[in-house]
């Protein structure tokens, strides 16, 4: 195995620990991998990207996923590391355990979290729902139970990104788009959430892919042309991890 195979297979496991209520979206997307130094709880880190900064190109440019890794998902990290300093009563406690009890938190902190927690908490989730096109089917089509579960809710693959783009494009100002499975029916949905809320911590769904609607993930390339970037962005979706994220959801 390289060294690039290493991160990939090891941040993923890492990831893996801790997104939802029982079973992680990315639980079943890599294999088992020997620990990494990135922690779960405070303080938290930035992991490496699981590929290089220019392996999402033409679709993502280096020099966007710099300063959206590098910069932003970072910063989300910092911010959210200084507002739980001075609470070691939170120190063991992960980032989805923190936005699952944050009504609980103590009121000083809670948009903190809320904010930077789930700045944190979106990027892990969106990193690893990406890949190089090409490579393993990335931008390819869904296949199996995943593409039988997207038919059955809208008819087609095409019309599952149509909807899907429509929601993203609307989503006002600042946000994410998201699609889910619901952990009873296993239905299959799209929400879109302002800011850096989150949809990944629920006790009742489980995401399976995530866009970033934010501009800093496309303005260098596409300016303002939002719907530009949601169209060139499936060529990069990772439907390998998909599919696992929705057995996950069903298992």
């Amino acid at each position: 195995m390289n060294r690039r195979d290493f991160l990939t297979r090891s941040s993923a496991a890492v990831l893996a620990v801790s997104l939802s209520p029982n079973l992680s979206p990315l639980a079943a997307a890599e294999p088992a991998a020997a620990a990494t130094p990135v922690s779960l709880t405070y303080p938290f880190a930035l992991e490496p990207l699981p590929y290089a900064y220019n392996a999402l190109e033409p679709h993502i440019d280096e020099a966007t996923m710099k300063l959206h890794h590098d910069k932003h998902h970072l910063a989300y990290i910092t911010n959210l590391n200084a507002a739980l300093k001075d609470h070691p009563e939170l120190h063991t406690l992960t980032v989805e355990q923190l936005l699952r009890k944050l009504a609980d938190l103590p009121p000083t902190i809670q948009t903190a979290v809320r904010n930077h927690g789930g700045g944190h908490l979106n990027h892990r989730f969106f990193w690893h729902i990406m890949r190089a096109p090409g490579v393993e089917g990335a931008g390819a089509e869904p296949k199996g139970e995943l593409a039988a579960a997207i038919v059955a809710e809208w008819g087609s693959v095409e019309k599952m990104k149509t909807a899907f783009n429509d929601a993203a494009t609307k989503v006002f100002g600042s946000g994410w788009a998201f699609i889910e499975a619901d952990v009873k029916t296993k239905k299959l949905s799209i929400a879109t959430k302002p800011n850096q809320d989150s949809e990944l911590f629920s006790a009742d769904r489980v995401g399976l892919l995530a866009c970033d609607v934010w501009e800093h993930a496309y303005y260098l390339n596409y300016q303002n042309r939002r719907a530009d970037y949601l169209k060139a962005w499936w060529n990069v979706v990772a439907w390998d991890v998909v599919a696992r994220n929705y057995a996950a959801a069903k298992a």
